[in-house]
């Protein structure tokens, strides 16, 4: 093999090196700014794309994808005059490759800096109870802020999230006893309240209870009343039965005769309880009155005996 034709192959190879280093394939989701003589010529989309040499270069690659940017940590102060340390994630996404090439040097530590800005001036509006309670109004904040900044760069921010908002150390132990405060005051309220709601109840039983006792009390004497006007009004009947039994019988044959020898009876049995021993015995004035009652006994005695 002699010279000419190794410098011919030689050619050849760089010629190759030189034709592949010019083919582009671009990735999906990518997009890559072709400059040509320096000057912005076009912008290559996913797919086998061919630059000419020397005149051709790929400036800027940009992804279309939608990125998470970490913000770091900084220092903010809020309107009661306490440093808190707070950091977040930024969520953008390229949508003008062009714009995102030519329209800033870098958009990325661009947005960082005004999300950074903003939430130290939406701190600065907020004392420290608040920041914790507001965290979705300083998320919309910060990214209206940064999206309206970021528009003649071709970037589109969709969200921001708060991640941490850290107090200082005395601060914690603050908001520790004052929540470990607030806790035992829940707790002794719910105490509190169950004791009341226990005495409520044991009244309420002790009321039901006298009010079932009472009219417990009241049905039993209803009961009771008519028992005895019951049985008032069965002695009543008897007892009419019994005056109506004797008036029958008095208007019999004999019955006034009856009538004399039962009361007879009966005195001489009641004046002889009164000549028993240890009572005393009182005479009626008028003897002659018991002679007869005797001797009306004893002749209604002996007609009953004929």
């Amino acid at each position: 093999m002699n010279t000419n034709t190794i410098i011919l192959l030689g050619l050849i190879a760089l010629l190759l090196i030189i034709l592949v280093t010019y083919i582009k394939i671009v990735p999906q989701r990518s997009a890559f700014i072709v400059e040509r003589l320096g000057k912005y010529n076009a912008t290559l989309q996913a797919g086998f794309h061919v630059l000419i040499p020397f005149i051709d270069k790929v400036a800027y690659k940009h992804s279309l994808k939608e990125q998470a940017i970490d913000v770091a940590s900084q220092s903010c102060i809020t309107k009661d005059n306490i440093a808190v340390e707070v950091d977040g994630i930024l969520y953008l996404q390229v949508v003008d490759p062009k714009k995102a090439s030519y329209g800033i040097d870098d958009y990325k530590f661009a947005a960082i800096q005004i999300a950074q800005t903003t939430m130290r001036s939406v701190i600065g509006k907020m004392e420290l109870d608040r920041t914790f309670e507001e965290r979705d109004n300083i998320n919309t904040t910060i990214v209206m802020a940064v999206d309206n900044a970021s528009d003649p760069w071709g970037v589109k921010v969709s969200r921001y999230e708060v991640k941490n908002i850290t107090p200082p150390q005395s601060i914690k132990d603050a908001m520790e006893k004052q929540m470990r405060a607030e806790r035992e005051k829940r707790a002794m309220i719910a105490e509190s309240e169950g004791e009341k709601q226990a005495k409520i109840n044991v009244a309420d039983g002790d009321k039901q209870e006298l009010i079932k006792r009472s009219e417990g009390e009241k049905q039993k004497r209803i009961n009771e009343a008519q028992g005895r006007a019951a049985e008032i009004q069965e002695v009543a009947m008897a007892t009419a039965d019994g005056i109506r039994a004797i008036s029958d019988a008095i208007g019999s044959d004999n019955g006034i005769d009856a009538v004399n020898l039962r009361i007879a009876e009966q005195y001489l049995s009641e004046f002889g309880k009164l000549a028993s021993a240890n009572n005393s015995m009182i005479i009626p004035s008028n003897l002659a009155d018991l002679s007869g009652i005797i001797a009306t006994a004893t002749s209604v005695i002996e007609k009953t005996k004929n």
